[in-house]
């Protein structure tokens, strides 16, 4: 058993397609929303299918408040080390000390050389990573006196000014599977950072792997435990268990918690570019791999009883995991205006650890999902009627109608839709008011005040937009032939209720599934 003690992160790896540049913006707010600590992105200067790395982690520090960003990694012979110190310290100052440095010597040598670099061969490629190493933290060694010198094989270095400095410790990650790569980590790299579909003996390699990169580190005079081990892992998530990472999450937890006390691997990559896989991730694997590890670093022996546990639970017809996942926000905004400002939205309190949702109480989870897919539907409705109005297929004044007839309109929002939408149907079975899930929820646990309070503040803010739609049916009845009023009405109507209904699933799906509608139902 080796477990190097390091907190543990969690983050997405997602291509950079240059295709639907939008798609890899909204993954990558998605990241950021559903808690991960860190996203990354390959890094192939060559490719003309992707969008350039470096442009993308930019765009994104401004797009973004929380999540870190990384290279996963960075093209060394296409970028030089002096610029790309300057680079990272520049984009770490920027965004608040947001910006790790995964670092690869180098693959694909004919696209590399194509593209103006050079071909190295393997012993020369490792030779190039190690000086380019010592290039970038002497650059930012800003406090030190004197200029920059390296002088070596491959990038000679001499008189270069120092500075600036990045914002805090960054991390040089490198991606390495050879043994000499491997114990060059050790001497000179914070972290190690291999792909698990690369390992061709699968988890079971890591320990030798893990070994020699501990090799290099003790022969440069190091601890171990100093060089932090990641890993980019990629899977499916499944109903039933098959091969490694192949099942239901409480399997990704199971093993990952393995990597992490059995072979010391503390940071957890997905690749995939799936939102539910990132969500499933995020808000189900990553808190109870955390929760596991802590509790067998306090009580060793604890991870083999909770994991029993788990499968008892799993046996009689309950999780541990809540299957039911928030709907991801899609990330384009289609109107200039905001009515809120997204990153001030509170997080809802963790679960409990261990908590059991049967399988009523995941159905009562995945209700609300289900009557907010009813609003979306309703949403792409009205859409296409205002494109009907507008070929002239459909009257405003029918229009209007019908907008009138939908959930969205009937609601006035000071509860909510899902209260308009479902609490009149089960208050039928339960003499329950449209007013009583908040304050049942506020009731059972105070943390959510915050969280309640802040979708009670856009519900009214969505009746306002709901209002606006109607008014500007209005005022295309009496003046025929402007749609702009009302499309940039139906625009905001987009934005608001799609950023609104994923925002509201993410924090309370969780406790209605934990709590349920009124005391006593789950």
């Amino acid at each position: 058993m080796t477990d190097y003690g390091h907190e543990l992160i969690f983050g997405g790896f997602l291509t950079p397609t240059a295709g639907q540049p939008e798609q890899v913006v909204a993954l990558a707010k998605l990241c950021e929303q559903v808690g991960l600590d860190l996203v990354t992105f390959q890094d192939h200067p060559y490719q003309p299918g992707h969008l350039d790395t470096w442009t993308l982690m930019s765009y994104l520090a401004a797009a973004t408040s929380r999540i870190r960003l990384a290279g996963n990694v960075l093209n060394l012979p296409l970028r030089q080390p002096v610029v790309l110190a300057r680079s990272v310290a520049s984009l770490d100052l920027l965004s608040g000390g947001r910006v790790e440095l995964g670092l690869g010597a180098g693959a694909f040598w004919e696209a590399i050389e194509a593209a103006g670099g050079r071909r190295l061969t393997p012993s020369q490629a490792v030779d190039a990573l190690d000086e380019a190493v010592r290039v970038i933290r002497e650059v930012w060694a800003a406090d030190r006196r004197g200029m920059v010198r390296v002088e070596g094989e491959h990038y000679r270095v001499v008189g270069a000014k120092r500075g600036p400095a990045p914002a805090h410790d960054v991390g040089i990650w490198v991606g390495a599977y050879k043994p000499r790569m491997l114990r060059l980590v050790g001497r000179v790299a914070d972290g190690w950072l291999p792909s698990l579909a690369y390992l061709a003996k699968g988890p079971g390699e890591l320990a030798e792997l893990n070994a020699l990169v501990d090799e290099g580190a003790e022969a440069a005079g190091r601890e171990p435990r100093s060089v932090r081990r990641l890993l980019n892992v990629s899977g499916r998530f499944g109903r039933s268990r098959s091969d490694f990472l192949d099942g239901p999450p409480e399997q990704w937890v199971e093993e990952l918690t393995g990597l992490a006390l059995d072979h010391g691997t503390s940071g957890f990559i997905l690749g995939a570019d799936d939102p539910t896989a990132i969500q499933l991730f995020a808000q189900e694997v990553a808190p109870a791999v955390r929760e596991l590890v802590a509790a067998e670093r306090a009580e060793p022996g604890s991870r083999a009883r909770a994991l029993e546990e788990q499968r008892e639970v799993v046996e009689a017809g309950g999780a541990t995991a809540l299957a039911v996942t928030a709907t991801p926000d899609p990330g384009v905004r289609l109107s200039g205006r905001r009515l809120w400002d997204e990153t001030t939205r509170p997080v809802a309190p963790a679960a409990p650890a261990g908590h059991v949702y049967t399988p009523h109480a995941q159905a009562v989870g995945a209700h609300l999902v289900d009557v907010h897919d009813h609003l979306r539907q309703e949403l792409g409705q009205l859409r296409d009627l205002l494109q009907q109005v507008r070929r002239g297929a459909v009257s405003a004044d029918d229009a209007r109608a019908a907008l009138n007839e939908m959930t969205m309109r009937q609601n006035n929002w000071t509860l909510g839709a899902y209260c308009a939408a479902y609490c009149t149907v089960v208050s039928q079975h339960h003499g329950l008011e449209d007013n009583s899930i908040f304050p049942h929820l506020r009731r059972v646990d105070a943390g959510l005040g915050p969280v309640l309070d802040r979708l009670e503040e856009e519900h009214v803010a969505i009746h306002g937009v709901v209002e606006g739609v109607d008014r500007a049916l209005v005022e295309l009845i009496r003046e025929p032939g402007d749609f702009s009023a009302v499309r940039e009405a139906v625009d905001l109507l987009t934005d608001t209720l799609l950023s609104h209904l994923s925002y509201e699933e993410r924090v309370i799906v969780e406790p209605l599934a934990r709590y349920g509608f009124y005391a006593g139902q789950v």
